[in-house]
Formats: structure tokens, sequence, C-alpha cells
């Protein structure tokens, strides 16, 4: 992965929350996702795509559901960001308000 599509991935809102909710949660399915982003699917997924195309994401399959994870870094660059996303974006009130709704979700509603 280049820095440019690195950079490019970490560009947009909603694409650091979902890695700052990885960051903290190791594994979520999409539907988790667009619960506690409230955004939906098709808008997650994309966002997702990215993810997986620039080497942040990984996916696993179970059934119908997709689990996405943090992808082990590749790069010095790619570890540094990742921990950036925690380190220098955590007091960002967006991902505070991410983390709560998370944590908040019910487990029977989590497919996961």
């Amino acid at each position: 992965m280049s820095a440019p599509q690195l950079f490019g991935a970490f560009a947009n809102p909603i694409r650091l929350r979902i890695l700052g909710l990885l960051r903290e949660q190791k594994e979520l399915c999409v539907c988790d996702l667009c619960a506690v982003l409230r955004e939906p699917q098709a808008k997650v997924s994309r966002h997702l795509a990215i993810l997986r195309d620039a080497g942040l994401v990984s996916v696993r399959r179970d059934g119908k559901w997709k689990h996405y994870a943090l992808a082990p870094p590749g790069t010095p660059l790619h570890r540094t960001l990742v921990r950036c996303v925690r380190e220098c974006l955590g007091e960002v009130e967006d991902l505070a308000v991410d983390r709560r709704r998370l944590a908040s979700l019910e487990p029977r509603l989590r497919c996961s």
C-alpha cells in the first residue's frame, strides 16, 4: 500500500470512525457498524471496501455476515497511522460518541 492510498483512506470522517471502532472492538460486522455510525449499509460497506483496498482492514465471512478487523500493519507508516487513531484522535467527540454507542448495543441485537 502506498502512502497516498493510506492517507486517502484516512481522509474521510466515516472511515476514521470505523477505524476507531475496530481499534476498540477488534472485530465488528457491518450491521454493528451501521447501528453505531447511524449510516445505511451501502454507505458503510463502500467505506469498508476503501479501507480493505488500502490494506487497513481484513474481512472474515461467517455465513451471510462479514466481520471486519484491523489488518496487521504492513509498513511502519501503516502502524503509526493506526496507532494515531487511538492516541491522537482519542479525544475527538465523534469517536467518543461511537464508543459509547457501541458499548450500549444490546448483545441480542449484535450479529457477532
